[in-house]
């Protein structure tokens, strides 16, 4: 990575950073639930019957339920965003659902005490998936439209790796607890409390960003907007990039205003080259939720149970690994790799090795199963470490390609004037499809037992793998080319359309310095 490139964009580094902190909120809230639900303190004090029974069934429904009614919060909060960002903002709108976010963190937190039930979890969960949702939708729309096009699938890219680092994070958290303080409220109570640390972070750093420029374009405040750019790009208000940069934004939505005055959602969907992409956005995020990973990360550690991996302590301390390599091998891959590889042959690589890990684990499975006897903290069979080794080779590919990728590509595809409506309705796919997985998947493992991974592998060769194969290329193009390339304008007519507006600009920037300095030239002039 070219270490210049990296202190020129530093201020979009610094943005993206801050914005991506609810993005932490957005893995770690994922992946804490079935932790905290498999601890026996936890299943003791909300799911025993009077005569202190636990059925597993009970257990089963609970999990499923607490993992999911988050992602059913979060998928109103997607929705909601598009006309929400649209009027106030990206910052602002990311500082509200910020907020939404913390009221639902600490309803989780009291629950349990003082004769709080489980009401409050299933509460606190929708109430911050409502403000999940929403940071997930307009957080990668706000840092897209901030990034420079050589370096913007880097920058948008960080968006999974801090998923990755939440997910690990909760998984840690997880194991700390089951390690230390194995009774009690706190087995709860700290995992739900902790995401109140990068909610706070995020809320305090969006004070000292910029608001999007091309969001301030759309609504009219043209210097502001150039002024963000430039300070953006490390720039002078002048430069010769910064305006040209500047015009083809400012061409990019003149076009849009042109082509789709009086939008309505009619037109924002079917317009001319629009639909081809809204279907995308829906299908990249369908497949990501049904590629496996999300079954594996939500329910990590009834994933290495099942494996052969028995106790609490081997399946956290299992799942802590997973989500270790998952970081690192997204970090990889997000800085080293996302610009030069290409999106589809990166896609079609990961999808093809997932599912070939997939199938491989599930034969295992098949062939050697877990003994029935195995207990609780012995070291696993060999056969299980074999399948824990699959599982964390197959969390490699999925963290170069399908992990990252779907985010950058959707936050490639759409104009300016439409992206928070695909950024709204690919958050919105991508929180339908995680709800109906993460509602299933303890059904799915009951029922299929070894037959789940080989569904799994399925849909990553059979669907995954073509899809990779038949969308266009967007690496290396700016957003206002995205319009060429999904065919709503032509090359002529952009070109012809930028070169105008960048002489606008010239020319009102050249009337502006000539009115500013009048004053002193007509005070030499009298001397």
């Amino acid at each position: 990575m070219d270490k210049q490139s990296v202190f020129k964009n530093s201020r979009v580094y610094f943005l993206a950073f801050v914005a991506y902190w609810g993005i932490i909120l957005f893995g770690y809230d994922t992946g804490v639930a079935g932790g905290v639900v498999s601890q026996k303190a936890f299943q003791e004090h909300f799911l025993a019957d009077e005569n202190g029974n636990i059925a597993a069934s009970t257990v089963t429904n609970v999990s499923s339920n607490v993992v999911s009614v988050l992602q059913a919060g979060a998928f109103f909060g997607a929705l909601g965003s598009a006309p929400i960002s649209a009027r106030f903002g990206r910052k602002y709108t990311l500082i509200g659902f910020s907020f939404i976010f913390v009221i639902g963190a600490i309803l989780q937190t009291i629950a349990g005490v003082n004769g709080r039930g489980l009401d409050y979890i299933y509460g606190g969960r929708v109430v911050a998936g409502v403000g999940i949702g929403g940071i997930s939708a307009v957080a990668p729309a706000y840092v897209s439209e901030c990034s420079p096009k050589e370096v913007r699938g880097r920058i948008t890219g960080l968006f999974q790796i801090m998923v990755a680092i939440g997910v690990m994070l909760s998984y840690f958290i997880n194991f700390g607890i089951s390690e230390h303080n194995p009774t009690g409220p706190r087995v709860w109570q700290i995992p739900f409390g902790f995401q109140l640390v990068p909610a706070g972070v995020m809320c305090l750093g969006l004070f000292f960003v910029k608001e999007s420029p091309r969001w301030l374009a759309t609504r009219g405040r043209t210097h502001e907007a150039l002024r963000n750019l430039a300070f953006l790009r490390k720039e002078h208000i002048d430069n010769e990039y910064v305006r040209h940069e500047m015009a083809e934004i400012e061409a990019a939505i003149e076009e849009e205003r042109e082509a789709r005055k009086g939008l309505g959602l009619k037109e924002a969907f079917f317009g001319k080259g629009n639909f081809v992409r809204f279907v995308i956005a829906f299908v990249i995020f369908l497949f990501q939720q049904w590629c496996g990973q999300n079954s594996v990360s939500y329910y990590a550690p009834q994933i290495f149970t099942a494996i052969g991996y028995k106790g609490a302590t081997n399946s956290l301390l299992a799942s802590g690994i997973y989500g270790i390599v998952k970081v690192v091998a997204t970090a990889i891959f997000v800085f080293f790799f996302v610009d030069s590889l290409g999106r589809k042959f990166s896609l079609a690589v990961s999808a093809f090795g997932m599912g070939a890990l997939f199938f491989i684990i599930g034969a295992i499975l098949k062939t050697h199963p877990p003994p029935t006897s195995l207990a609780d903290g012995a070291a696993p069979p060999t056969a299980s470490k074999a399948m824990a080794a699959m599982l964390y080779v197959y969390v490699a590919f999925y963290s170069m390609g399908w992990g990252p990728l779907p985010w950058v590509y959707v936050s490639d595809i759409f104009p300016t004037r439409t992206r928070h409506y695909g950024l709204a309705l690919a958050s919105a796919s991508q929180w339908l499809w995680n709800f109906v997985v993460s509602k299933q998947t303890p059904i799915i493992i009951a029922n299929l037992g070894w037959k789940i991974f080989v569904m799994f592998a399925a849909i990553n060769i059979g669907g995954m793998f073509v899809f990779s194969l038949v969308i266009p290329e967007t690496k290396g193009r700016s957003l206002e080319e995205m319009d060429v390339l999904f065919g709503s304008v032509t090359r002529e007519e952009r070109d012809a359309r930028v070169q105008q507006t960048q002489r606008t600009i010239e020319h009102n920037l050249h009337d502006t310095t000539s009115v500013s300095s009048a004053p002193g030239d007509n005070k030499e002039s009298k001397v």
